[in-house]
């Protein structure tokens, strides 16, 4: 068996340091993400908040259903949101989703794959799939992205995220069985490619059932030939990696590792979120971390490097107040912490590069643990949606080499906030802005945007 994680119930595994790799664009994760599908041997399993019907999303659900009819043994599964999978884009005329694609493409193949909608909640609002890790053989390839023509730079714009492949068999076994037993196998979830689904309302009692069940699950090991011992001495050449899910505020093991590595802190702390819009007991930590000499990073996409950012020459959209909650989130944090920003002990980094966008998350500490996750550090992920992560131990420093050509690559198109007044204020946003963040003020529904946002 692994070694078992001193934290919570996951196993940890001992990795080769050659055997963990960090993809550095998007458009190097689609060649490999593809490659690895082609020349599968044995298993694809695809996870993703949605797999979009567009040309990157085509091209990968093809060159899955080409390596099944190839090798119709091939285990492939895809999972991805059950509520977003079922409806078009926000602002877009109503339509069957993500959905109608991967009916068509069952429908024209002899050898089908099921795509399994996840529910985590009745409503999209109130939880998604945000679980990531994808498996190809024996490789786990772990992402924050989805796969749709932005995320995967399939045209002239990219959102960027970060990238990383784990090849460690016993890893990968036990993602798939936490895929398989954790969500597959469970009644709520239902393939999406057969036309005769039930209605969310007809699942609404094995969602209860489903999201309860989460609650209490974790990634484990299962007894398998050919699995052998992770155990190794403190002098051992390996790091250890950790996979965690979490949902939910009470008893969520990632959440908790998230401020644990804020609260064990000693030297140096990175943390890479898209939204700037941090839960209480991360905020309380990081200002305890910096307090006793930590210097902390945060490094965040610029407002126009937001998602939902529509440029002032747009058409106006209420979604697109979205990036100016977020820079008023981070300026009044930035005034709040303005004599740390003066001092050093604070940095933080606006990521821009032309028009592309930051879909970027993760935490560093003291350059030995780092957290590989999906999820946003904000509200939203801290009590509603399912999330995961890998946490990576690394007491030797066999990845330091390549974790810092990381974050070499992604402060490549950051600058530096010298001061809080370096933000735009809100008599700087356009007319249409203003007015709406003020209305949203005065009837106070910043808070619950904040929670569910």
């Amino acid at each position: 068996m692994p070694i078992r994680s001193p934290f919570g119930s996951s196993p940890t595994f001992a990795v080769e340091p050659d055997h963990f790799h960090v993809l550095q664009s998007a458009v190097r994760f689609r060649e490999y993400l593809l490659d690895a599908i082609r020349n599968a041997t044995s298993r694809i399993y695809l996870v993703a908040l949605y797999l979009e019907a567009d040309d990157a999303g085509r091209e990968i659900l093809t060159a899955a259903y080409e390596a099944k009819q190839r090798n119709p043994d091939l285990d492939i599964a895809i999972c991805v949101d059950w509520h977003r999978a079922q409806r078009g884009l926000i602002g877009a005329v109503k339509s069957k989703g993500n959905a109608g694609m991967y009916q068509e493409f069952a429908q024209k193949y002899e050898h089908a794959i099921p795509v399994y909608g996840v529910p985590v909640r009745n409503r999209e609002v109130f939880g998604v799939l945000h679980l990531k890790g994808s498996i190809v053989d024996d490789s786990v390839i772990y992402t924050g992205a989805s796969f749709n023509n932005v995320y995967l730079h399939q045209q002239d714009r990219y959102r960027f995220d970060r990238y990383h492949v784990i090849q460690h068999s016993a890893l990968a076994d036990s993602m798939v069985g936490f895929i398989r037993d954790g969500m597959i196998l469970q009644p709520a979830v239902k393939d999406l490619s057969q036309t005769a689904l039930p209605t969310t309302k007809e699942l609404r009692p094995a969602i209860r059932q489903f999201r309860v069940s989460l609650g209490k699950a974790f990634y484990k090991v299962e007894s398998a030939v050919g699995h052998q011992a992770d155990n190794s001495s403190e002098g051992d050449p390996k790091v250890a990696v950790t996979p965690m899910v979490g949902i939910g505020k009470r008893r969520n093991e990632l959440n908790q590792k998230i401020v644990s590595m804020l609260a064990e802190a000693k030297s140096e702390f990175v943390l890479c979120t898209p939204y700037f819009n941090l839960p209480k007991v991360v905020l309380r930590e990081l200002k305890r971390a910096i307090g006793r000499g930590v210097k902390v990073s945060i490094i965040v996409g610029d407002k126009t490097a937001n998602d939902f950012y529509i440029a002032p020459d747009q058409p106006f959209k209420a979604i697109g107040g979205l990036p100016y909650l977020y820079e008023m989130n981070l300026r009044k944090f930035a005034q709040v912490n303005e004599r740390h920003i003066q001092s050093g002990g604070l940095s933080i980094h606006l990521w821009k590069h032309d028009h592309n966008s930051f879909h970027l998350k993760g935490l560093w500490a003291d350059r030995r643990t780092m957290l590989l996750t999906g999820n946003n550090v904000n509200p939203r992920a801290w009590a509603l949606d399912l999330e995961n992560g890998l946490l990576v131990d690394d007491p030797h420093g066999h990845l330091l080499g390549k974790f810092t050509a990381e974050y070499d690559n992604i402060y490549q198109h950051t600058q530096r906030v010298a001061s809080y007044a370096d933000f735009e204020a809100m008599q700087d946003y356009p007319l249409k802005t203003q007015r709406l963040l003020k209305k949203i003020i005065r009837t106070r529904a910043d808070r619950l945007l904040k929670r569910i946002l």
